[in-house]
């Protein structure tokens, strides 16, 4: 004998693109969590379990590990690129914005040190897009004869250099030897924050 549900008892309503959206979100936001621990290396199913959906979930949204990193590493940098675009910004003001990202994630580190120099790598095409948005960015801030603005790969060699300086157990003392890096170059950063506060 089969039981009717009551009114109070039915099914919940298919949220579809809601649902879509949220499993989505939860994915990036997770996916941000074990790369800022573990780099752009960690697993999948790490992420899919951490945002608390299946991996099937994570294939509808994110074809394969690439497309889940751009879109986790794209919000870093739009934070720098929306830094950059403030009226007003100069460079030591983004290099804080820069600085703040590079003490939050491994996978962001990662990202820096891609090589575009037309070098054969092992760099994903992604992530060399990602830092040539990164160093546009900065060169737009980068005043006529500033030490960073010599050789074409100055900059990014120097954002690579600090990016490898940054070791430790928690973000403060990766800031404090960010920052120390950044002293040893020669150069000025302003506060170390994310963009907007």
């Amino acid at each position: 004998m089969t039981q009717q549900r009551t009114r109070d008892e039915r099914r919940p309503a298919n949220d579809g693109r809601k649902a879509a959206a949220r499993n989505r979100a939860a994915l990036i936001a997770a996916a941000r969590e074990i790369y800022a621990d573990s780099g752009l290396n960690a697993p999948l199913s790490a992420i899919a379990r951490r945002a608390g959906v299946g991996q099937g979930v994570l294939y509808r949204h994110f074809p394969d590990r690439a497309a889940v990193a751009t879109a986790v590493l794209d919000e870093n940098v739009r934070q720098i690129e929306q830094a950059a675009a403030e009226p007003g910004a100069d460079i030591v003001g983004v290099l804080g914005v820069l600085t703040w990202h590079q003490t939050q994630s491994a996978a962001f580190i990662s990202l820096l040190h891609a090589d575009r120099a037309g070098e054969v790598s092992a760099v994903p095409e992604y992530a060399s897009a990602l830092s040539g948005r990164v160093e546009r960015a900065l060169r737009r801030h980068l005043p006529a004869g500033h030490r960073l603005g010599g050789e074409r790969e100055d900059l990014m060699i120097a954002v690579a250099m600090v990016s490898g300086a940054v070791a430790g157990p928690t973000r403060e003392h990766r800031e404090r030897r960010a920052l120390a890096a950044w002293r040893l170059l020669g150069v000025e950063v302003g506060a170390v924050r994310p963009y907007g506060e």
